[in-house]
């Protein structure tokens, strides 16, 4: 067997593994609930809508990470890792979509729409707004509970003081910092050093979203199967800068985007007020008046078609598109170089660049 072939065996077996465990978690979960009303279903039916398919970038690096470290293929802690992962995204994204005021997820309605859906459905009382928010906050509590519990199922490999317990603690805590450094920078970029929105953007894209989805999850594999430190050193040199190229591929597309691939509306990061490192490049790079424009225009519900439209060819023609996709590139290239100097067999190696690849140059 090649290793492409033998990588795609593998996969296939521990993404099956992971949407069972998923499965029989949620169902357990289920039962549970139920003990308390038939009236909570819905918290445990939007978390299993939401952890149903996905890319499962983190839960792949966990297993590659893994596998690399010298994990053996089918081992059910690693696939309870990797369920715990799953878990910790779907309640992430969550909460990221009630503050960014996002109503799609997936090419379908957010938790927090869904819920304003049911309470308008249901003819209830008071809003139906405030209700949506409320009702996918607790289910985003109740996912990051889950995923806790479930890591804690991996039993001696995940226990207090080890270092997979460490790795798996600090990613949680960073991701909750990050998100706070991006609503910040959403309020007070506009009164801050223009010069500087670059450098705060970068650093809320290595917190919110690169470590948690392919930093992290690599090293909590690799920590799982007993990776050495020096492993561990090797591994972050490659998966930080793959984790912020992925995130700034992902800025890039929430600005040029085609909705039909993405999930989501055409500028929809505009809307939202998202500061990112290509906001931050024409920020920098735009005249004045252009500069002043952006600024007034982020995150303005009036935000119309046409507005997206003459943001676009702002930061096409002040050369911030080009910036990032340069930023892009290098972050890539490094990535790539480290990945070369990885001490890995071949099986795990062509993984790990089949998803470095697919990180960088995706549509979605």
């Amino acid at each position: 067997m090649t290793a492409l072939s033998q990588v795609a065996f593998e996969q296939t077996g521990f993404i099956n593994g992971v949407a069972g465990k998923l499965g029989d978690f949620l169902s357990v979960q289920q039962e549970v609930m139920a003990t308390v009303s038939p009236d909570v279903e819905p918290l445990i039916g939007s978390i299993s809508n939401l952890v149903t398919g996905g890319k499962r970038l983190r839960a792949l690096m966990c297993y590659w990470g893994w596998r690399g470290a010298g994990g053996e293929a089918g081992d059910p802690d690693i696939v309870t890792a990797g369920c715990a992962l799953e878990l910790f995204q779907a309640a992430a994204l969550i909460h990221d979509d009630i503050i960014d005021r996002s109503d799609t997820r997936r090419g379908g309605p957010s938790v927090h729409k869904r819920f304003s859906q049911l309470h308008k459905m249901n003819g209830w009382a008071l809003d139906s707004g405030r209700f949506g928010d409320a009702a996918a906050i607790l289910t985003g509590d109740l996912c990051l509970s889950f995923s806790e519990e479930s890591f804690t199922e991996i039993g001696v490999r995940a226990a207090a003081g080890t270092p997979a317990r460490r790795i798996f603690n600090v990613m949680r805590a960073e991701v909750m910092a990050g998100q706070y450094l991006d609503i910040l920078e959403e309020v007070a970029g506009p009164v801050r050093d223009r010069a500087g929105s670059v450098d705060r953007a970068q650093s809320i894209i290595r917190y919110k979203s690169a470590k948690y989805s392919t930093e992290h999850p690599l090293a909590l594999g690799g920590a799982l199967a007993g990776a050495p430190a020096g492993l561990l050193k090797n591994y972050s040199e490659f998966s930080l800068p793959l984790g912020e190229a992925f995130q700034m591929r992902d800025d890039v597309l929430g600005v040029f985007g085609d909705p039909e691939t993405t999930g989501k509306p055409a500028g929809d990061d505009l809307l939202e007020g998202k500061r990112t490192v290509l906001v931050g490049f024409a920020l920098n790079q735009a005249t004045a008046d252009e500069a002043e424009y952006l600024d007034r225009m982020l995150g303005n519900p009036d935000l119309g078609e046409d507005d997206v439209a003459h943001i676009r060819r702002i930061m096409v023609h002040c050369g911030a598109l080009d910036a990032t996709e340069s930023r892009i590139a290098e972050l890539s290239n490094q990535a790539f170089e480290a990945l070369e100097q990885l001490p890995l067999d071949d099986v795990p190696l062509t993984a790990l660049r089949q998803l470095a690849e697919a990180a960088v140059s995706r549509a979605a």
